[in-house]
């Protein structure tokens, strides 16, 4: 079973890498995504977790694209797993939904709309897979503490933090920089999500926006201020994916900005 301690490449002392597409929109993509973003991080030595949600529960109008269905986009999950080596991980949005996803993935992600859901941070814990949660738009870095005590609680000692924004308005967010050692404070590896924190949400179209161009900029800050890692959702056409394409990065782009990031983290530590 995965743990904190794999996450950790001793010889590079790098950060490690979540990062894959926003949802599975089908298996040759995702394994496309999985070989590539794999590739790159092995060549440059940062750990790898391949990320896709098997189903999208929070969207902005009913009509929006949700999956490509749970067992089937589960099993696809599973799959890139053993076939690469790599864990992999995906939200889960409900108590039945952890017991299912643990037997696919080796990270469970929760939202951060959910962050704050006793029942479902207890259910994931008692999976004792890793829990990554997500901090909520609307909550301070101090108050994420309680949120790693819930899973602490039912003796998992497997969380990760993830910094994903701050409400900023009705449509924009911003990161606060300083949340990223206040949380690693609690003993926990802190991730930066340097794509969701650039979404716009609540446009008028229905469909979040976001400034990807951004994405590179939020990840040197992430890593400057101590990071353990980053999630990235990547795409080879975000123009053209079926959830969050506005603030998806190309996948084209990723190995140029790893590429400063390793630099980076080599400078500071």
């Amino acid at each position: 079973m995965l743990g904190l301690s794999n996450l950790q490449n001793t010889d590079s002392n790098n950060f490690f890498l979540i990062a894959g597409p926003c949802a599975i929109e089908g298996e040759q993509m995702a394994f496309d995504i999985a070989g590539h973003v794999n590739e790159v991080c092995q060549r440059l030595r940062i750990p790898y977790i391949f990320k896709g949600s098997y189903r999208k529960a929070n969207r902005s109008k009913r009509d929006s694209f949700t999956g490509i269905g749970d067992e089937k986009a589960l099993h696809i999950l599973k799959k890139i797993g053993e076939s690469f080596q790599i864990p992999t991980t995906t939200d889960i949005h409900t108590e039945p939904e952890a017991a299912l996803a643990a037997q696919f993935v080796d990270v469970l992600q929760i939202p951060a709309f959910l962050c704050r859901q006793s029942s479902l941070l207890v259910a994931a814990a008692q999976t004792g897979k890793v829990v990554n949660i997500k901090k909520g738009q609307f909550v301070s870095p101090e108050a994420m503490h309680f949120a790693a005590e819930k899973v602490r609680e039912e003796g998992n000692p497997n969380i990760m933090l993830t910094e994903r924004g701050t409400t900023f308005g009705y449509q924009d967010l911003i990161v606060d920089f300083r949340g990223i050692p206040v949380m690693r404070s609690f003993g926990v590896p802190v991730v930066l999500d340097c794509t969701h924190s650039l979404q716009q949400p609540n446009q008028s179209s229905g469909v979040t926006g976001g400034r990807p161009a951004l994405i590179e900029t939020i990840a040197r800050a992430g890593i400057a201020t101590g990071a353990d890692g980053l999630f990235i959702e990547t795409h080879p056409r975000p123009s053209e994916a079926k959830s969050d394409g506005a603030n998806m990065l190309p996948i084209t782009e990723l190995e140029r900005i790893l590429e400063g990031l390793v630099r980076i983290r080599e400078a500071i530590m």
